[in-house]
């Protein structure tokens, strides 16, 4: 039978993708397009059209997790990990997600004024922190040992955490540290990127030197790192490029057509 988890996420999955529709249809949709995610014919908007698509992929997929495990029901879970029986007693655990959908929401607000990328990146980062936090809350209820629910959830989560953070970090790295290196000179673009490899390497060495740091000292400074990085990124996409000299062949081209235009020593005009 199906849970109520499942009713209820399963439910906005319906909701959404109806919005979706309706929303694209409005915007200047074709017949098929909304239909058909954009193969054939146009979606209208493509951010509000995209958003309410991704808010019904995130639901569908919290439906199927709650169902799969009985909304965390103490038999199933006893069935899932081979036990006996289940602790129903839980723990919850402290979670930074609401700091980071937060900031994803100032984020987007900024992005309406600053940049459209601003805006998206923003709404991203509220929508994966939904996600992240509602699977948290859940796995913190299903049974009362902590590492067990920390186990479930890894093993629930981790399949998608690794690919998809991987490739957004990545790419808001590469993003950010190109309009920074773009803004500046081309003599401080050269100093502030060896500058960062040297303290990178430091820092990897430093790591590795001394396994016995702690774990949370590691995380604070990445997180520090990378929210100084996406600050610098985006105050420097608002800023703008350096400007660039070009090298135009202009006057060698105009002297070379005027030289070829004069006679000759043999040529008569009479």
């Amino acid at each position: 039978m199906f849970t109520t988890g499942f009713k209820l996420f399963f439910g906005l999955f319906g909701a959404f993708v109806v919005a979706a529709l309706i929303y694209g249809y409005s915007t200047g949709g074709d017949s098929v397009g909304p239909l058909s995610l954009g193969w054939k014919g146009a979606v209208g908007d493509h951010i509000g059209y995209g958003l309410l698509l991704a808010l019904a992929t995130a639901s569908l997929m919290i439906s199927v997790v709650l169902v799969s495990y009985r909304d965390a029901d103490a038999d199933a879970q006893a069935r899932l990990q081979n036990l006996a029986e289940v602790p129903t007693d839980s723990t919850v655990t402290a979670s930074f997600w609401p700091v980071s959908a937060s900031f994803g929401v100032g984020a987007a607000v900024l992005g309406l004024v600053l940049h459209p990328l601003v805006f998206i990146l923003g709404l991203a980062l509220v929508v994966l922190s939904l996600i992240e936090w509602t699977i948290d809350a859940w796995a913190d209820r299903a049974t009362g040992d902590t590492e067990a629910n920390r186990a479930l959830r890894n093993r629930i989560m981790a399949p998608l955490e690794i690919p998809i953070f991987g490739a957004l970090a990545i790419g808001v790295v590469v993003i950010a540290a190109s309009r920074i290196l773009l803004n500046v000179s081309q003599l401080q673009a050269v100093t502030v990127a060896g500058v960062v490899s040297a303290l990178i390497l430091a820092g990897a060495w430093l790591y590795v030197a001394r396994p016995g740091q702690s774990r949370r000292l590691v995380r604070v400074l990445g997180a520090v790192a990378a929210l100084g990085l996406l600050l610098g990124g985006v105050l420097a996409a608002v800023a703008g490029e350096r400007d660039f000299e070009h090298h135009h062949s202009d006057d060698h081209n105009e002297e070379s057509y005027e030289s070829s235009s004069e006679p000759s020593e043999g040529e008569n005009f009479g």
